[in-house]
């Protein structure tokens, strides 16, 4: 059997989850969070899987978690578990934070093909992450720079300042929020910063510390 910890903040989600992997018998549940860090310093050589959320518990990030989890236990296999669309969650769960990511929408048969994939020694990740609905276009007719923009923005970095991160005139920093209002038929920049939150296309207040 494999020994598995599940994290999850959302109880709900977290019970569906756990019944699931308790009816599967090549699974043994031995650990049960809502917070990344708790499960963190929980966590040793026996666990095998690791199912990780990504916004858990006191904000606590599930991609800085299992970032050092990796680190300290490379053999550990931890597939993401995300209802974020944030396109960053995805490159930061690519680039060393994870074996595979899946997103929750999916539905659970799926998630549970994606888990036996990666036991399997495969990196299971989507090309994108999915486009969602922004007032009066989708969340993928923005650009990357564009969203790297918004995320600053989000953050409360001065034009100047997200100017000179990203390597732009302040006039771009202002033409491509004004675009993007445009684009999604929104009000004025704070009703984009509301929707790309509530939809969780931006999530800029994980912990991951």
């Amino acid at each position: 059997m494999i020994n598995t910890i599940l994290v999850e903040d959302d109880l709900y989600i977290q019970k569906h989850f756990a019944e699931r992997l308790k009816s599967n018998e090549i699974f043994r549940l031995v650990g049960v969070y809502r917070d990344a860090f708790e499960a963190e310093r929980n966590c040793n050589s026996s666990i095998q899987l690791i199912l990780m959320d990504v916004q858990t518990q006191h904000k606590h990030s599930g991609l800085a978690a299992a970032k050092r989890i990796k680190k300290a236990f490379p053999n550990i296999k931890i597939v993401i578990v995300t209802s974020l669309v944030d396109p960053q969650v995805l490159e930061q769960a690519k680039t060393g934070a994870a074996d595979s990511l899946w997103y929750k929408d999916h539905g659970t048969e799926e998630l549970i093909s994606v888990i036996r994939r990666t036991l399997a020694g495969e990196k299971v990740f989507p090309d994108t992450s999915p486009a969602i609905e922004m007032e009066g276009t989708m969340s993928d007719t923005f650009s990357p720079r564009q969203l790297d923009i918004l995320r600053l923005y989000i953050k409360g970095f001065t034009y100047q300042e997200i100017a000179d991160k990203l390597g732009i005139s302040k006039n771009g920093v202002r033409w491509n929020l004004d675009d993007m209002v445009e684009k999604g038929r929104f009000e004025n920049r704070e009703a984009l910063v509301v929707t790309a939150i509530e939809n969780k296309l931006m999530v800029t207040t994980l912990k991951d510390e």
